[in-house]
């Protein structure tokens, strides 16, 4: 009997907030990042659902929402194992730039191109397809196993390494999934089955009109 794999995008950072490329620097959640993994670990509460292990980014905002997340369920201190392979995609040179002074910098299409396309990176950072190449294999050897054992598992990570899974999981294309946004702190329910194909998927709900 294989087992369930929750995926969590963490909750609003202070970055986001301010309109800023993010990729691997560390900003700390807002306030309303904090509601929304409350609100995300809430809903994951109100389904009973126990977990086995947790996996996160070396990232702040993603280690707090999984903190948050594991509280609400309780279950604060389960074993977690935190990765880099699980960071956000690194955005290289927009990193820490205001999205509307880099438009100004380079231009409204290619910046576009950078945040948008499936395989062009900005300039020193990740594409899509770059990030992952790092998260599919941590993936295949750290956490799909455990899943395929029956265990309950969470991720709580970033909107483009959760990209990458999704794309996989939902077998999108690299079209399909360049209009795939996930909101942050919205907990996305996988079961899977033997073979590792997806048995269900649940969305628990968007959070967002909780405020």
């Amino acid at each position: 009997m294989s087992g369930t794999l929750v995926l969590v995008r963490h909750g609003q950072s202070d970055w986001n907030l301010k309109n800023l490329f993010t990729g691997w620097r560390d900003p700390e959640l807002t306030p309303l990042g904090v509601e929304e993994a409350t609100a995300g670990g809430q809903a994951l509460a109100d389904t009973g659902i126990k977990f086995d292990i947790a996996f996160t980014s070396v990232l702040k905002r993603a280690q707090d929402t999984c903190n948050i997340v594991l509280e609400k369920v309780g279950q604060p201190g389960l074993e977690t194992i935190r990765d880099q392979a699980l960071n956000e995609r690194d955005y290289g040179d927009l990193s820490g730039l205001n999205k509307d002074d880099a438009r100004v910098k380079w231009g409204e299409e290619q910046v576009h191109i950078w945040r948008r396309s499936y395989d062009i990176p900005p300039p020193g950072g990740e594409s899509l397809r770059d990030t992952g190449a790092r998260v599919w294999p941590y993936y295949l050897t750290e956490i799909l196993p455990r899943v395929l054992r029956g265990e309950t598992v969470l991720v709580a990570a970033h909107g483009n390494s959760l990209r990458s899974l999704v794309m996989v999981l939902d077998k999108l294309t690299k079209e399909q999934i360049l209009g795939v946004n996930l909101a942050t702190g919205v907990p996305m329910v996988y079961k899977l089955n033997a073979d590792s194909t997806v048995a269900s998927k649940v969305v628990l709900g968007d959070m967002s009109g909780a405020h």
